[in-house]
């Protein structure tokens, strides 16, 4: 028996070293902007930096749109990281007023993008885990639902995660868990969003109750897209976009989804009654959470490229607020060293989970003054609410 037990934990620790051997499948250099490999998950260099945008404040008061831009995870860190590797510029550079919001919930220091993102939908604090309902588990009307209910307003959300996850349903639908995905996308048939666009096709159409979600949107006048290069030529004022069976491909790998689909919600919204959209950078919380800063930053590049389109499209409207801000901060990221000439970080994780440091608010438009200074996360949907009346 002692030689068997004795085996046992040889052929174990042989297992444990060869999968810890093993590679990530996602331990490749899959960016035509790195030069080092993604298996040095702590360093990054970027080749070629992308161009940023200069735009001025409008001088108008009124605010008629709003696009509330959520980078999922974002912190002070992220951001810092990323001006670094693209060369010392960024679009978020271009927001004229800045803060900070505290991202605490009722029940726990740290949060989750579920009570976090809700905190911003609603303009009231909840418990860990619950979906546009209050700390007492009652449904509370999102600023987005609000917009449309009272002042008429065009509707959209645009993410690079599943539609049902946890920030783009604190907008949308109510409920007290994520856990229950094929629910969450249900709710979506009623909810009167008029633009979708995200992942999570096997919530909608391989449900184990046999529904087809899609086909019920599309009787109900949504136009289906689930291609990429089908964006743009979309017709009609309801549009659903699902790209992937579950959440979106990397950044590099799934091309400009977020770009080509926020432009698009902004042409099909722009009514005279306004429209409120909600753009989420998602996956820049799932690389924090996986601790590959160059994943990290790709996922970065491309909502700030998202930034810098809704900014020149903004001035140019002067009635519009945009206000980009997070749910939490992940990943307990500390740049260590690198270079802005060189364009290169070295990045430190301590955690691969949430934590409870502040994120910044950015705000730019008609009433972005109201942001400066340090806030609450449930304040932030406060000030969105009271700048839409």
């Amino acid at each position: 028996m002692k030689h068997f037990v004795l085996l046992c934990a040889f052929l174990g620790t042989i297992t444990v070293q060869v999968l810890a051997q093993t590679p990530d499948s996602l331990d490749r250099d899959r960016s035509k902007y790195a030069t080092y490999s993604f298996s040095k998950d702590d360093k990054y260099t970027v080749e070629t930096p992308y161009q940023t945008v200069k735009v001025s404040q409008p001088q108008g008061t009124k605010v008629k749109n709003v696009i509330f831009m959520i980078g999922d995870g974002t912190g002070l860190s992220q951001w810092s990281v990323g001006w670094v590797a693209n060369g010392g510029a960024l679009n978020i550079d271009q927001m004229p007023v800045a803060g900070y919001s505290n991202t605490t919930c009722t029940d726990r220091l740290v949060t989750d993008s579920c009570a976090g993102g809700t905190a911003l939908a609603i303009g009231e604090k909840t418990k860990y885990g619950y979906i546009g309902i209050n700390a007492d588990a009652e449904p509370v009307e999102s600023n987005l639902q609000w917009g449309k209910r009272v002042k008429g307003m065009k509707t959209g959300v645009t993410v690079t995660c599943r539609i049902n996850d946890a920030t783009p349903a604190d907008f949308c639908i109510h409920g007290p868990s994520r856990k229950d995905e094929e629910g969450l996308a249900a709710q979506y048939v009623d909810a009167n969003v008029d633009f979708i666009s995200g992942g999570g096709t096997h919530f909608w159409n391989q449900r184990s109750d046999g529904r087809n979600l899609i086909e019920e949107m599309k009787a109900k006048g949504y136009t289906y897209v689930d291609k990429l290069e089908d964006i743009a030529g979309a017709q009609g004022d309801k549009f659903l976009g699902l790209y992937d069976e579950y959440d979106l491909k990397p950044a590099l790998d799934r091309g400009p989804i977020l770009m080509e689909s926020t432009i698009k919600a902004i042409q099909m919204l722009d009514n005279p009654n306004g429209f409120f959209l909600m753009v989420e950078g998602s996956q820049i919380d799932d690389w924090c959470h996986r601790n590959k800063v160059g994943f990290m930053c790709e996922e970065l590049f491309d909502f700030d490229k998202v930034i810098g389109a809704v900014l020149e499209w903004a001035e140019k409207d002067g009635q519009t607020l945009v206000v980009v801000t997070a749910d939490h901060n992940t990943g307990g990221l500390t740049l260590l060293k690198g270079s802005i000439e060189e364009r290169t970080v070295k990045v430190h994780f301590s955690t691969k989970g949430h934590d409870g440091i502040v994120v910044p608010v950015f705000a730019y438009g008609p009433g972005a003054e109201a942001f400066s200074g340090v806030h609450d996360n449930s304040e932030i949907g406060q000030i969105v609410r009271k700048l839409m009346q």
